[in-house]
């Protein structure tokens, strides 16, 4: 478990996540062409205020990882 500091909407807040789960937000990221807290920020707008930021990060790669499945 690793814990993080990211910006949303230039507040900082801390992330606590597997390793394995930001090792693919930032692979995400970078297909985007974002930046770590530009994602985190957008996934965070789209949950509004549905569940909590760490479980809607794990769905987000969850969901990323079953489109490139079902691509294949």
């Amino acid at each position: 478990m690793r814990k993080r500091s990211v910006t949303i909407d230039g507040h900082r807040t801390s992330i606590s996540l597997e390793d394995a789960f930001w090792e693919e937000l930032s692979a995400i990221a970078d297909t985007r062409k974002l930046s770590l807290n530009a994602l985190v920020a957008e996934i965070d707008h789209a949950r509004g205020t549905a569940g909590n930021l760490s479980s809607a990060l794990r769905l987000h790669v969850l969901e990323t990882l079953r489109q490139r499945l079902s691509r294949a």
